[in-house]
């Protein structure tokens, strides 16, 4: 088993179900009392939420370049960023190290193609909606088409997010309001819906949506235990 190096606390809140999950689906694989091997590196987000937020992008990426060598020094074979937006800085993070990262908008695409979808809405932060980064990624190799809410619904969302979810607060009307957003989005023509933010698993469950679901945490951690368990 190849061991992971998990750049986490974006928020932490998200970073404890990729434990969970990490470490479930290796025991639901290899039976007994196996667990992953993984080295956890949790940053401060504190910091890296006013870097994003005063648009130093190039800071955000060298304190997670920072933290992905730290990893690699300490033994990490593969790299999981616990977090959607920040991959906005995953070149930098892999121009770093010489071991490799495991992509999340990649791991989710996979899933989305196999269920034979080609046009899905992406909620979560308002750098992921409407920066290009993960609807070009998604688009540029996989071929997606990717819609996004209105300006006012992605403020809700981004409010939502850092205001509730990334404190650990899981609001009924905030639920109520994401129902509605994805429901906005089928109407346009979504055949999914990616939750392209890993808190949002937190608050919004497939019984929310009337189309599939695809929830970018479980999907990242089930593609990093195919990663570790992998022999090439």
């Amino acid at each position: 088993m190849r061991i992971l190096g998990l750049i986490g606390g974006m928020s932490w809140e998200s970073t404890v179900p990729y434990y969970c999950l990490i470490n479930q689906d290796v025991k639901r694989r290899l039976g007994g009392l196996h667990s992953a091997r993984l080295i956890l590196y949790s940053v401060d987000f504190h910091e890296l939420e006013r870097l994003m937020h005063a648009g130093d992008w190039d800071g955000a990426g060298a304190t997670l370049a920072g933290a992905a060598r730290t990893l690699e020094t300490a033994g990490a074979e593969g790299l999981v960023l616990c977090t959607n937006t920040l991959h906005r800085v995953a070149p930098a993070i892999e121009r770093a190290v010489r071991i490799p990262m495991l992509h999340i908008i990649d791991a989710t695409a996979a899933e989305i193609l196999q269920a034979a979808l080609h046009t899905i809405g992406l909620l979560g932060t308002r750098f992921t909606m409407e920066q290009p980064f993960y609807s070009d990624r998604l688009r540029v190799p996989h071929g997606l088409a990717t819609l996004v809410p209105e300006a006012p619904d992605r403020e809700i969302l981004h409010r939502i997010i850092f205001e509730e979810l990334c404190r650990g607060r899981i609001e009924d009307a905030s639920r109520r309001e994401s129902r509605r957003i994805m429901s906005g989005l089928v109407a346009r023509g979504a055949q999914a819906i990616v939750l392209g933010c890993t808190e949002l698993s937190m608050l919004i469950a497939p019984a929310d949506a009337s189309v599939p679901l695809f929830d970018t945490t479980a999907i990242h951690a089930r593609a990093a235990v195919d990663w570790a368990l992998s022999s090439s």
